[in-house]
């Protein structure tokens, strides 16, 4: 590998592998403005509403002092006691990934007309989600956090919400690291009162076999000295910094920007230009510096653990011990449902990658987990496939109505 890899387009690769999508075929930087300020129209009123829907935008604070901001939304179905379900994204993208196809085959929407409850996450730091108690996003001290803080903070308080506003347990959905925080917070005994089931699309506890060029470039660097470099602050996918270190991957040798999508997801099977333009409207979002540091630790390392501050003293200091606690996954509940889905050509959710995951709950029960496999799908395709209702979606009702 190049010694000329800077930290800042390796930790770029890594957050734009998680986040699931960030180009089309035609090129990264052919398709919007990175230093075009994104709509701030409410995503209940771009997004729900207009397609005859109800929606509440709603804010929810976490034990920390941020506001994230949730959508709730509702159908035309009669029935008086709706189960809930919440929806989280991943990296680098915000709750409106979920509705950029047309509304019958939308997730949300299809969960809607089938009687569901559902609701909608945004974590913190993306566009509806810059809000604290005492900090502002201007601030290095907001961009303090990692999925650590996700895990700890921002899944709990959104079911700890649900749960106050229904009394109903809840489903869950999870896309990417959607799926690696739901995880990590259940081997944690967190969410367990409040969760009914979840389902887990393309899910990436495990990274350490990722088959994509840009992925291999990812695991082998060294991404340590990132926080010393530029200060625990946001990373901004549309700024001009991540930009141009962008621009400088381009120039290594086996990547290839113009294909990027497949690049980095693999050849996802069924994704509409349209849908792919539309999402890049919109996105990619902001995440925090620190966070790009942790998820390259997670696929550098192989090992599922939390933020390692590079020194065992500090180590010691924030966690009583050298090493960084590792998310035992044998830990969650060996009766809670589970559905999980992975494609064959994903690049990032890999197969091996998958299969270790799995191998952590080869104890579970076995009429509590269920697996699909589907050959033809790559990342993306879990979210924007056009087919994704027949293939995936109407599963997932059925998995949640058995529950």
């Amino acid at each position: 590998m190049a010694s000329h890899i800077s930290l800042f387009t390796v930790t770029t690769v890594i957050l734009v592998h998680l986040s699931g999508v960030t180009c089309s075929g035609r090129g990264f930087f052919g398709l919007f403005d990175p230093f075009e300020a994104p709509s701030q129209v409410g995503i209940c009123a771009a997004s729900v509403i207009p397609h005859g829907y109800k929606c509440l935008e709603i804010e929810v604070k976490t034990e920390d002092g941020y506001l994230i901001n949730m959508q709730r939304i509702s159908g035309q179905s009669q029935e008086v006691t709706k189960q809930p379900v919440l929806i989280q994204h991943g990296v680098l993208v915000d709750g409106s990934t979920w509705f950029l196809n047309v509304p019958d085959q939308n997730l949300p929407f299809i969960l809607a007309d089938n009687g569901f409850d559902v609701w909608i996450a945004n974590t913190r730091g993306t566009r509806f989600s810059r809000k604290h108690v005492k900090l502002d996003p201007t601030h290095p001290a907001y961009w303090n956090w990692s999925w650590d803080e996700l895990v700890e903070y921002d899944l709990p308080a959104a079911f700890n919400f649900i749960y106050s506003q229904t009394g109903q347990t809840v489903h869950y959905v999870g896309h990417s690291l959607g799926t690696l925080i739901a995880l990590a917070s259940l081997s944690e005994g967190r969410l367990v009162k409040q969760i009914k089931s979840a389902a887990l699309l393309s899910p990436v506890a495990y990274l350490s076999h990722m088959t994509t060029a840009l992925g291999s470039v990812a695991a082998r660097a060294f991404v340590g000295e990132l926080t010393t470099t530029i200060g625990l602050a946001e990373f901004n996918p549309k700024g001009k910094v991540v930009a141009n270190f962008v621009k400088r991957l381009c120039d290594l040798p086996r990547v290839d920007c113009y294909d990027m999508l497949s690049a980095i997801t693999g050849k996802n099977c069924c994704l509409n230009a349209s849908t792919v333009d539309s999402f890049l409207q919109n996105e990619p979002q902001s995440t925090s510096t620190k966070n790009m540091v942790h998820l390259a630790q997670t696929v550098r390392s192989g090992l599922l653990t939390k933020y390692n501050y590079g020194r065992a003293d500090y180590n010691l200091q924030h966690y009583g011990q050298a090493r960084p606690p590792v998310y035992n996954l044998s830990n969650i509940p060996n009766d809670l449902p589970l559905f999980i889905s992975y494609g064959g050509k994903d690049a990032l959710s890999d197969i091996l990658d998958v299969g270790t995951l799995l191998d952590f709950l080869k104890f579970h029960d076995g009429e509590k987990l269920q697996v699909q496999f589907i050959k033809d799908y790559a990342h993306a395709d879990f979210i924007m496939g056009f087919n994704a209702k027949d293939l995936v979606y109407n599963h997932i009702i059925n998995f949640f109505k058995r529950q």
